[in-house]
């Protein structure tokens, strides 16, 4: 291991320090092994909810009940979106779909789970 252990990757905190095999933050008890810090996710990768990496095409399910602004019902949990397509969107929203009943819409990779 290194003199100086890498930030947190959660709160990028400079007072890690080493546990055993792990490396520890103590500000928010953030525990990850150093290789895992060496392997920083890939840029551009879509994740749903679960962690499988979504793809343009792709059918995937709301996994909680979304409000939809202007609209007195929202989005029920279940409900079946296909056919996403990947976009760099505003706010985290980096799934562009079509919901029937709703009609064009852009979700967050975190609220669904690949069908």
């Amino acid at each position: 291991m290194t003199a100086t252990p890498p930030p947190c990757p959660r709160c990028s905190s400079e007072y890690v320090y080493e546990m055993g095999e792990l490396l520890v933050c103590p500000e928010c008890a953030h525990e990850w092994a150093p290789a895992a810090a060496e392997d920083a996710p890939e840029t551009g990768v879509v994740r749903d909810s679960v962690g499988n990496v979504l793809a343009d095409g792709d059918t995937v399910t709301v996994i909680k009940n979304l409000k939809v602004k202007g609209s007195p019902a929202g989005i029920k949990s279940g409900t079946k979106v296909r056919n996403i397509r990947l976009v760099d969107g505003v706010d985290g929203h980096d799934i562009d779909c079509r919901i029937d009943g709703f009609g064009s819409m852009q979700l967050k990779s975190a609220v669904v789970k690949k069908a």
